[in-house]
């Protein structure tokens, strides 16, 4: 399958307002189920305490509907909408974006084996525009560069930023499907109610879970109808409660109603902010799905629908309330379905459980595309992708994370059992999400958007106080369930440190011990050895040089292929690298050897081909190298120097129709002829070949003799089969090293390695093909 093409297709400017409508329209059902389901529980955990109580003054209800409306119009409306979507990289949002803006433009990348050549990707840079040289901006930019500390610092924010998120896709599909569950208790009796509620809710959520590998596809046509409908019904509720109780709490919005709230209730009013926090819960989602839609469509679809539709429910709630002083009383507690009418009470509460339903499965898919990109970067052990739609780009799945998200969702609902202790945990996620956004976006104010350091400042102050006052409110229910995502974020932030340090460390050993290229040349063409028949494809993190293992396996094996490929997959910090640039091909020694790199480039967010369309793609990227080479450089391809390798930038087969073209047919097909317009090298027919290759060339200019032999070699090497040798690693902290170094070395980073996917293979290689060479690491 080939979803690059669909990748730039998608990304394309949208020129039609049916276009952007459409877009707005799928939006809601992707990136708005969660904030959506929000008032299921907002004012059930504002008041589920005894910080605030719902007295006759309604000061209470109205210093809440007070803050929630201003809290949705600052931080969703204002930031998301109309700042932070701004912060794309190309077309893509969410932490790991803004970090990858910010590495890019100071260079503080965590990635080990980065090159100069990848700045020369046409998706590097954002803009053209160059920061001056003068100014606090500059020296802002000096400093990250020049101290370790401060990259490190900037990494551990992303990385913590990143934690929450995968904690609040533990906590958002327990608190929706718990609430939205919540009416049942109108039914039954309250005895009843506390032996159906858990069992319900954990039926659901494991039903949940046990469909992600079915992918999203087949009926997330179904999303959107569900988020819309929802939002239309809990808007008419709104109205009605608004025109049936009080038509008068418009006044509410007021800011004097907060300063009133906070006068009366004083620290019970402080304390209860992290129930108010989960109205913009989900907020996030609107900038980490920005890959998947336009900018234009998401502003467009929450101020138009979800903005309205949520006011309107909220206002309608405080109505309802403000009249009914003695609910607390007559019903089990304050929450949302207290204020549906009785006669909508059993419609309502299906539609909720299929949105609370939705709004997890996005925050579920979401979790699986970030801890997918920390991977690519080196910040997560490598794991099994399984994409579930050969058409959506985007739409993965990891089984293994799938089940722990799971165990861990099925322990937070039973654990918990009310949302009181469920919302103090999401709140606190949710915001701390919120203010490493801010942190990061004020960075790139300075260095991606060339700002001035005042105007960064004034957006970190103004929303950076407003999210410090809920974080700190959130903070103080640590004993009453802020403890959770912490605790979930602490065990991921270690594994992911564990991870990167020992991929650091494992990197640097092969730079320090990689072989000399006069070692290779002493060996001569033949490398002392055997060459045989094939193409032998050896996998290494290193961008130049030989690595240690290559000697190794000279030394330890009798015989070795007739083409050899040194291999490096890597990621660089850009969502997509476009196919015409996707390799770096080069020679290592001279032109006889046939020994070449390879180096398959990456972004963060890219769709890993499989084993026989990369197969494809290497060679005839390697035979339009050597093409190449004959006739010099053109505009399409462009000659780097690199240390002792000259590396080329070459494009997959599909993208460079006018070079070499591979063919690939059984033995006993039937063979294409060739037009006037290209020329065919042929191998000579052998006995017993699985395939029949050959190179279609184009007719001009001329290619030599010394080429169409080397081209004819590679041919013949392809059909004799291709074999992967995998080199495994062994890492031992040395002796005299300190004992935090051998716990994370000898324990932590190994148990990783070994309960990990092989190396930077997405794909699945043949386990006929592959050879694996072990050898012991002292880092």
């Amino acid at each position: 399958m080939d979803l690059e093409t669909g990748v730039y297709q998608n990304r394309a400017k949208v020129d039609s307002w049916k276009t952007v409508l459409t877009l707005a329209y799928q939006s809601l059902g992707v990136v708005y189920g969660d904030l959506s389901t929000s008032p299921l529980y907002v004012y059930q955990s504002t008041f589920a305490g005894e910080d605030i109580q719902h007295t006759e003054s309604n000061e209470e209800i109205y210093g809440v509907l007070s803050f929630v409306f201003w809290t949705l119009t600052l931080i969703p409306l204002l930031k998301y909408v109309f700042i932070v979507l701004k912060a794309d990289d190309n077309g893509e949002g969410g932490t790991f974006a803004l970090y990858s803006l910010l590495c890019r433009h100071a260079r503080v990348s965590s990635l080990p084996n980065f090159q100069l050549a990848d700045e020369e990707l046409s998706q590097y840079k954002k803009d053209n525009k160059k920061l001056c040289n003068t100014g606090l901006g500059s020296s802002l930019k000096s400093m990250l560069e020049r101290h370790r500390v401060l990259q490190r610092f900037l990494l551990v924010l992303a990385l913590i930023g990143t934690c929450m998120v995968i904690g609040d896709g533990v906590l958002t599909p327990a608190i929706s499907v718990f609430s939205a569950i919540s009416g049942l208790e109108f039914s039954m009796s309250r005895e009843q109610h506390k032996y159906v509620e858990v069992p319900v809710a954990c039926a659901i959520l494991i039903g949940l879970f046990a469909l992600q590998h079915y992918g999203t596809h087949k009926v997330g046509f179904l999303f959107a109808p569900v988020v819309l409908t929802w939002l239309f019904c809990i808007s008419g509720i709104g109205l009605y409660n608004i025109f049936r109780w009080n038509p008068h709490v418009y006044k509410a919005l007021s800011p004097y109603y907060m300063y009133q709230f906070l006068r009366k209730t004083q620290r019970g009013g402080w304390m209860s902010l992290g129930g108010i926090l989960l109205c913009i819960t989900g907020s996030e989602a609107m900038f980490a799905d920005l890959g998947h839609f336009s900018q234009l469509s998401i502003q467009i679809a929450f101020t138009s629908v979800v903005y309205p539709a949520l006011i309107l429910a909220y206002m309608g709630q405080a109505a309802y309330l403000s009249m009914h002083h003695s609910a607390g009383i007559q019903v089990p507690r304050i929450g949302f379905y207290v204020s549906v009418p009785e006669k909508f009470r059993w419609p309502v509460l299906v539609i909720a459980i299929l949105a609370a339903v939705v709004g997890s499965q996005a925050i579920i898919t979401g979790t699986f595309s970030i801890i997918k990109q920390c991977s690519a970067l080196g910040c997560f052990p490598k794991v099994k992708l399984v994409h579930t739609s050969s058409k959506i780009h985007g739409q993965i799945y990891i089984p293994e994370i799938n089940w722990i998200l799971m165990l861990l969702c099925l322990a937070v609902t039973i654990g918990f059992r009310d949302t009181k202790r469920m919302g103090n945990a999401s709140g606190l996620a949710v915001i701390t999400v919120m203010l490493v956004t801010t942190c990061l976006m004020s960075l790139v104010i300075v260095l991606c958007w060339h700002q001035s350091v005042l105007l960064a400042f004034c957006f970190i102050v103004f929303f950076g106080t407003i999210e410090a006052l809920y974080f700190s409110a959130s903070l103080i229910k640590f004993r009453e369930g802020a403890w959770v995502p912490i605790a979930l974020a602490f065990v991921f932030l270690i594994v992911m440190h564990v991870w990167h340090y020992g991929t650091l460390k494992r990197y640097e050993f092969d730079v320090q011990n990689k072989v000399s290229i006069n070692w290779l040349l002493n060996l001569g063409p033949s490398l002392g050895i055997v060459r045989v028949n094939g193409i032998g494809v050896i996998h290494t993190e290193l961008v130049s040089g030989i690595p240690a293992i290559f000697s190794h396996f000279v030394t330890n094996l009798p015989a070795f292929h007739q083409v050899l490929v040194f291999v490096c997959i890597k990621s660089v910090p850009i969502p997509h690298v476009r196919p015409e640039e996707r390799f770096l091909v080069g020679r290592i020694g001279p032109k006889e050897y046939r020994i070449y790199r390879c180096i398959v480039r990456y972004g963060y967010r890219d769709v890993h081909k499989d084993d026989m369309e990369f197969e494809k793609d290497l060679v005839c990227g390697i035979a339009e190298f050597i093409r190449s080479g004959s006739i010099g450089t053109n505009g399409k391809i462009e000659e780097l120097e690199k240390d002792e390798d000259k590396m080329t930038v070459v494009g997959t087969c599909s993208t460079h129709e006018d070079g070499i073209q591979i063919s690939e047919h059984n033995i006993n097909s039937t063979e294409i002829v060739g037009t006037s317009e290209v020329r065919e090298i042929r191998s000579p027919p052998v006995m017993q070949r699985r395939k029949k290759v050959r190179f279609i060339v184009p007719e001009s200019p001329n290619i030599d003799t010394s080429v169409r032999e080397e081209l004819r070699e590679l041919m013949e090497a392809r059909e004799s089969g291709i074999a992967y040798i995998l080199g495994q690693s062994y890492m031992k902290a040395k002796q005299g090293s300190s004992m935090i170094k051998k716990l994370v070395i000898n324990y932590g980073f190994e148990f990783l390695r070994r309960n990990s996917r092989v190396a930077s293979y997405a794909f699945s290689l043949p386990h006929a093909s592959t050879l694996e060479v072990g050898m012991v690491y002292n880092v």
